[in-house]
């Protein structure tokens, strides 16, 4: 087995369980004890997991910032699968908010509804949407951000007040037992307004997000509405998601 595969077999086993000891990734990964440490010691220093006697826990914390051009490129496989398929939901019609996630903007290059109002904080979806016949793009003001092409700020939360759409689609860096997170404090509490302006919530995140938490909280999982994916959830995150009814759909 690769040491990548090794990795991912560990972070895999931690996402179903609290813990997981040396004896358990000899047996599960076909290594010896000092081969289950020094993956250990890497997965540490990714900050993927915390060492303890005799194994690791996951890491509950997760603190990876990149900037937009980095998180165009990651899972771009994953992105398209998902925003093919979200972008199947909207009806003519649809008053719509959607966010500056990257995933969010695949979305956009899959819309072949019209007659839209769409509310956002992108530049980049107000850019690829704008040349579209039949669709009015309101576009929030506040402070740029040019790390992430996006408009943030005490602005962007009062505009995105006055709105009530039907459906908000968005991102996120983390979903876990503790809702939506994400590393960004100022994306965390505009997109927090968003969805409570909208009558459906549906999240797009592809499977390397899932049970991860970061600093700055969006949501609750009662807040969602329907979550979109690329692969199968973990079984203790499905179990939650399903206890609070969200409807979950696999773009597979």
């Amino acid at each position: 087995m690769l040491q990548d595969e090794r990795l991912e077999a560990i972070i895999q086993y931690l996402n179903a369980n609290e813990r997981i000891d040396i004896e358990t990734i000899c047996e599960m990964n076909h290594v010896s004890k000092d081969t289950a440490r020094r993956d250990l010691i890497l997965l540490e220093e990714a900050k993927k997991v915390i060492r303890i006697r005799g194994g690791a826990k996951k890491a509950q914390l997760y603190n990876e910032i990149y900037n937009f051009d980095e998180r165009a490129e990651m899972a771009l496989e994953a992105k398209n699968k998902i925003g093919k398929l979200a972008a199947s939901l909207i009806r003519d019609g649809d008053h719509l908010i959607l966010d500056a996630s990257t995933t969010v903007l695949v979305l956009t290059k899959y819309l072949t509804s019209q007659k839209h109002t769409i509310v956002t904080n992108s530049m980049d979806v107000a850019n690829e949407l704008l040349l579209r016949e039949n669709i009015r793009i309101n576009l929030l003001g506040g402070t740029l951000s040019k790390m992430h092409r996006a408009i943030y700020g005490s602005r962007a939360i009062k505009d995105i007040q006055d709105y009530k759409v039907n459906k908000c689609f968005i991102g996120t860096c983390g979903i876990s037992a503790e809702g939506l997170s994400t590393s960004i404090e100022e994306e965390g509490l505009l997109n927090r307004e968003m969805v409570k302006r909208s009558d459906t919530v549906i999240v797009l995140v592809d499977s390397t997000k899932f049970n991860k938490t970061f600093f700055q909280k969006v949501c609750c999982l009662e807040d969602i509405d329907i979550v979109i994916t690329e692969k199968e959830v973990p079984e203790n995150l499905l179990e939650l998601l399903e206890k609070h009814n969200i409807q979950v759909i696999t773009a597979s």
